[in-house]
């Protein structure tokens, strides 16, 4: 029976790893509930299929955004349907967890990770910053005195932090993310083109041929949507260039925080993150060009992780695992 779990509650994604086994599940963090009877009809992918596509009494939505919990109803009967499955059959056992949260986490929403947990049937739970397990998960040693830095941009918050002798030093945890480029995308091509598209599609159009830097094109793609003035059926053509135009203020942000993190630190710390450079994680580091960004803006070197998606639930394993060298606080009801 599984007995020590690790989880990160990503916007975007829920990752479960096992302690001696690394990461055991990923699940797309979306839900499909009966709004008359408050039932799960589905969560996942099959729920992420449904998005756009439900009758009146189904919703498919995400409990989590922004790296906040959105709802503290659903979200324990979501990770009990998870930890059943894990477990394939055998007596349900009340695991241990390791859960990460933002650097940036509310004392609120902290309580309000915990309380989900213990609800989802927990023994007992220890809250572990994000960017410190990223930075594990990524391979970087945290425990000595040499300074480094981690940017893990995930689907709803962008979390940034120097790191040195085994914790934070600075840190800033920015609200930005993937579902806010897509959200920029849909309203850039309302604005410009009158065509309405979906959250699904934007999703798409950014992870084929969006882009940060104009030194990359990565071509067009046809999308289909809705004209919003004849409320008919349309078609139209999107370049990388556009793409790049709508997200460009969610890029400037981001790297514009990477920058204020830098003029925060110490000299001493500065100078090790010029001579090592910065570590870029997450599902958005994936996206072509922003590491050329940030070093045009930084002048630093960027380095990606070689499993950004995984980086903060891969960190959170080797603590688990005891190999970290991180200790944390555990809590109990």
């Amino acid at each position: 029976m599984i007995k020590e779990l690790g989880v990160d509650l990503g916007t975007s994604y829920i990752r479960i790893c096992q302690k001696g086994r690394g990461i055991i599940s990923r699940t797309p963090t979306v839900v499909a509930v009966d709004t008359k009877s408050r039932g799960i009809v589905a969560i996942g992918a099959e729920a992420k299929r449904m998005i756009g596509k439900t009758p009146s009494q189904i919703t498919a939505y995400k409990p989590i955004r922004h790296g906040a919990i959105a709802d503290c109803d659903v979200l324990p009967d979501i990770l009990v349907a998870l930890f059943e499955s894990l477990n394939q059959g055998i007596n349900y056992a009340r695991p241990s967890m390791i859960v990460g949260v933002p650097n940036g986490a509310t004392e609120v929403e902290r309580r309000a990770v915990e309380n989900v947990m213990f609800d989802a049937g927990v023994r007992s739970v220890a809250l572990v910053e994000a960017p410190v397990a990223a930075a594990i998960g990524s391979g970087l040693m945290i425990s000595g005195r040499r300074g480094c830095m981690i940017v893990d941009c995930g689907g709803g918050t962008t979390e940034i932090a120097t790191l040195s002798m085994g914790g934070i030093v600075s840190a800033r945890s920015v609200r930005i993310g993937g579902d806010d480029m897509d959200a920029a995308i849909i309203k850039y091509l309302k604005d410009t083109k009158e065509v309405l598209i979906g959250p699904q599609t934007a999703e798409t159009l950014k992870n084929k041929i969006g882009a940060a830097h104009q030194s990359v094109d990565k071509g067009t793609m046809t999308v289909y949507g809705r004209n919003i003035r004849t409320g008919l059926a349309a078609t139209e053509e999107v370049s990388t260039a556009q793409v790049r135009e709508a997200i460009k203020e969610s890029v400037t942000k981001i790297v514009g925080s990477i920058t204020v993190t830098l003029e925060e630190s110490t000299p001493e710390l500065a100078a090790d993150i010029y001579d090592y450079g910065i570590m870029l994680t997450g599902g958005i580091s994936l996206l072509p060009g922003l590491a050329e960004e940030i070093t045009r803006t930084t002048r630093i070197r960027v380095t990606q992780a070689k499993n950004p998606l995984d980086s903060t639930c891969r960190g959170i394993g080797r603590i688990l695992g005891g190999s970290a060298g991180y200790m944390p606080r555990y809590k109990t009801r």
